[in-house]
């Protein structure tokens, strides 16, 4: 009995002894460090630019399907201040002011705030800067007894990219939203966000939202690819000084995009630090007019419909006069009898009208809707326009006789690539597809298996004539253009300012890949095959290098 009494009196002192340790934890949370958990949950609800550690990941892939990361989550450590801690704001300034790279004026009235619970000093601190806090003696999450109160260290999950700049514009980034939590903005960022931030239903207003776990989304963006593609580009741009730049890569039998870059470009990691209209992805979102690239869906649109034969011949006498405007070749030269072969080849003004006109407006019309060109791809990236061919709907014939050569109307790259990828795949349109996981999706046939033969025969003849982007041993296909940049408001064409395209495939008969590279206002390069040119048989080059293609034309 006296054994029995001893145990119960034992065990009523563990509970003793564990309730009152409970009691003073409980004390410690509530009482003595109770204003730092509750910063702590204030932090979390005020400090914008945080997410969800859960959000999905973002991969890119390579030409074996190896996927890696292109954007992830990263813990960083951030340095923030509760003012109604700090004893003396003057002192705290002085010191923390180099550390957190702030004026000392703006970090003492920062600081100065006595009913402010919450100040961030650094969202994504440097090593060097925690370790500067630390030397100054200031709490970390595990330090006490600081020199001074009232600055602390927390590592807190951001979105990270860490590639830099590779494709910043198919990627997009996330900031805060006026609301507050973070979301995804441009790119895959935006077009996925629910998929990535893991919510089900609507994104704003009524809807209620079931949280989960993001998941993840597999770009068709080859890693390798996009970095030579940037690369070349970035000195393209600088070699001839001009505005701007886009480069798109697709593999025309599945419509998937390989890379996509522009420039000006942006660090996702550092967004606040650009422009917004850095952000615009012109690959999607810009048209322009194409230029004389556009005489392949002329020419496309003539063999096709029967109107004319590679080898049907016109008097070519250097212009031609429509409802009393006069056209003239880039030249400004007659060359005489040609074919329809030689006006690919030369890019003749002229000749593009004159197979238009053979083909007649209503055929002509509707075979560029067939291309794709006044409707969007779909493609799955956030901001896409359809271009415009209103003056195609009932216009003059001198809007059917400019639209021949690329000229009155506009178009996207992605739209124009799209179509030069129809050519290559025989004839069929391809739904263009930023996605890995994807299957193939045939939108329409646009032009025989026969007309995209003799199509290309055509565009590889134009390719070794000019020799410039000649691959020996390879059979390459492609395409020019220059174009005039129209005057805002409706005033002509700028006479000096030009945008350069070229678009083309190899190997021509068993196309690859498509490329198109186009360069917006150039110094001193009114030609297409003097800037863009040597670019895409570049990257030709490095990419038949890059998935090991044998040649197909051993005597070329």
């Amino acid at each position: 009995m006296v054994r029995m009494t001893f145990r119960i009196w034992a065990l009523r002192g563990v509970f003793v002894i564990a309730f009152a340790t409970v009691i003073a934890h409980l004390y410690t949370i509530q009482i003595e460090k109770g204003d730092i958990y509750e910063r702590r949950i204030q932090a979390r609800e005020e400090q914008r630019g945080t997410l969800d550690p859960t959000r999905g990941i973002i991969y890119v892939t390579d030409k074996n399907g190896t996927a890696t990361s292109i954007v992830m989550n990263k813990e960083y450590p951030t340095i923030f201040a509760v003012p109604t801690q700090i004893a003396d704001a003057s002192e705290a300034a002085q010191l923390l002011a180099p550390v957190v790279n702030k004026d000392v004026a703006a970090l003492e009235r920062m600081l100065s705030k006595n009913d402010d619970q919450y100040e961030l000093l650094v969202a994504k601190a440097t090593a060097e800067q925690v370790k500067a806090v630390q030397a100054l003696h200031l709490p970390t999450t595990s330090t006490t007894d600081p020199a001074i109160k009232g600055i602390y260290v927390e590592y807190k999950p951001f979105r990270f990219y860490p590639f830099g700049t590779l494709a910043a514009h198919v990627l997009g980034f996330i900031s805060p939203s006026d609301d507050g939590p973070v979301e995804g903005r441009y790119g895959l960022e935006l077009a996925f966000e629910n998929i990535l931030r893991g919510t089900v239903g609507g994104m704003k207003g009524n809807i209620v939202h079931a949280a989960v776990a993001g998941a993840d989304v597999h770009a068709s963006i080859d890693r390798a690819i996009q970095s030579e593609v940037e690369s070349v580009l970035t000195l393209l741009v600088k070699e001839w000084q001009a505005e701007g730049g886009t480069i798109i890569v697709q593999d025309p039998l599945s419509g998937k995009i390989r890379a996509m870059a522009n420039i000006p470009t942006f660090d996702p990691n550092e967004y606040s630090r650009y422009d917004v209209g850095v952000f615009q992805n012109s690959a999607v979102e810009l048209v322009y007019e194409p230029g004389s690239v556009f005489k392949i869906v002329t020419m496309a649109a003539a063999l096709d419909s029967g109107a004319v034969t590679p080898d049907t011949t016109y008097t070519d006498t250097g212009s031609v006069v429509v409802n009393k405007r006069v056209i003239k070749n880039w030249d400004e030269k007659a060359h005489g009898v040609q074919t329809m072969t030689s006006v690919i080849e030369q890019s003749l003004n002229t000749g593009a009208v004159f197979a238009e006109t053979k083909t007649g407006h209503t055929t002509f019309t509707s075979y560029v809707e067939k291309f794709g060109f006044g409707e969007l791809t779909a493609i799955e990236l956030p901001g896409e326009v359809r271009g415009s061919t209103r003056q195609l709907k009932g216009g003059r014939d001198v809007n059917y006789a400019t639209a021949s050569f690329g000229q009155g109307i506009s178009v996207t790259p992605v739209q124009i690539i799209n179509a030069f990828s129809a050519v290559a795949n025989g004839g069929l349109l391809m739904k263009p597809t930023i996605l890995e996981d994807n299957n193939p999706l045939v939108v329409r046939r646009v032009i025989s298996p026969q007309t995209a033969r003799t199509l290309i025969d055509i565009m590889i003849s134009a390719v070794d004539k000019n020799v410039i982007a000649h691959i020996p041993h390879y059979r390459v296909a492609g395409k020019t253009g220059t174009a005039f940049i129209p005057i805002l408001g409706g005033g002509g064409y700028a006479e000096d300012e030009f945008i350069n395209t070229y678009i083309g495939f190899a190997p021509a008969y068993n196309a690859r890949f498509v490329i198109l590279v186009r360069l917006t206002k150039p110094k001193g390069a009114p030609l297409a095959g003097q800037s863009v040119v040597p670019a895409f048989k570049k990257l030709t080059q490095f990419l038949l290098n890059y998935y090991e293609v044998p040649p197909d034309s051993i005597g070329n």
